[in-house]
């Protein structure tokens, strides 16, 4: 049976993990008290008695933690979900539907988990740029929708508060200083040259994403039925948590909360012969934080891959 820490365990990262780790047989929870989950003596100890250990911390904390592993111990595997390591050397990116990723996530003890708008603009792009249905060099720009969750308890807390701002009753757009944290891991892990103009946008609903990628037809080495080919194939070729469906069947629309409480990932294609739009959709606390997170962990342990999750 294998010990689990769950560093950061009363986040909501952190939570929601747990939540899909219960009751499993094969595994053992390391917990510690209130008063002892911030102490780092305690915190050392569980990491390294653990067989796993999953960070949803800040990036300095995450460091931190890595850090009180001691030098000699070649047991615990680290699945890190803050931003700290995900271009960082000696650390295998945890998105196992990419190409090669599922081997290299099976045989490594440091796992980055992706972000959560990342992983979308990365499951869109990424099968295109390895194609060469899109060139390295593209300039694109991209859109995100994320439900509040994404923001943390103190963003909840403010979204849920008895008499809310009344700014927070409309989407809101940030990240507009074009530094957002994830854009470092959307090129990296891409191969792409140019970092996307991206424009994350917040909304008044608990959980879900929506990250579309316009294009135009000139950008592209073939068409919109070639895009989704190449996804079909893909996404096809072995039994992953992102899966292309044909077409909407929402009447025309496309909310960015149908996954909501679901650690899967569906990806779309529409438009035309001349203007075509990409669209992942997911649950910004499943795919794109703890699910991912357990989807890694069960390539970790060598269990079944969807073992506890919703898919």
């Amino acid at each position: 049976m294998a010990t689990v820490f769950i560093d950061g365990a009363a986040g909501t990262t952190g939570l929601r993990i747990r939540e899909r780790l219960a009751g499993r047989g094969d595994i053992t929870l390391i917990e510690l008290d209130e008063d002892r989950r911030k102490d780092p003596s305690a915190r050392q100890d569980a990491l390294n008695r653990s067989d796993a250990a999953i960070l949803c911390l800040p990036d300095a904390a995450a460091a931190e933690a890595v850090s009180l592993l001691d030098p000699d111990n070649v047991h615990t595997a680290v699945i890190d979900t803050s931003t700290a390591h995900r271009t960082a050397a000696g650390w295998v990116y945890g998105f196992p539907e990419l190409t090669g990723l599922r081997e290299k996530i099976r045989a490594s003890k440091r796992i980055a988990n992706p972000g959560c708008h990342a992983s979308g603009f990365i499951a869109l792009t990424a099968p295109l740029v390895e194609t060469g249905i899109l060139p390295k060099d593209a300039a694109l720009s991209a859109f995100s929708l994320t439900g509040y969750s994404g923001g943390g308890k103190k963003m909840i807390a403010e979204y849920e508060a008895p008499e809310p701002s009344p700014l927070l009753s409309a989407p809101r757009m940030y990240g507009l200083g074009q530094t957002h944290k994830h854009l470092p891991e959307m090129n990296a892990v891409t191969a792409l040259t140019v970092p996307p103009v991206f424009c994350p946008i917040v909304a008044p609903y608990y959980a879900g994403m929506e990250v579309t990628i316009p294009l135009f037809a000139g950008q592209i080495e073939g068409t919109a039925a070639d895009i989704a080919e190449v996804y079909r194939s893909y996404y096809g070729r072995s039994p992953g948590a992102v899966r292309f469906k044909e077409g909407a069947d929402e009447a025309g629309f496309l909310s960015a909360a149908a996954f909501a409480g679901r650690d899967d990932m569906e990806i779309s294609v529409f438009g035309n012969g001349e203007r075509i739009l990409v669209c992942a959709r997911f649950d910004n606390l499943g795919k794109g934080a703890s699910g991912a997170a357990v989807q890694n962990l069960n390539l970790l342990l060598g269990a079944d891959e969807f073992t506890g999750l919703v898919v």
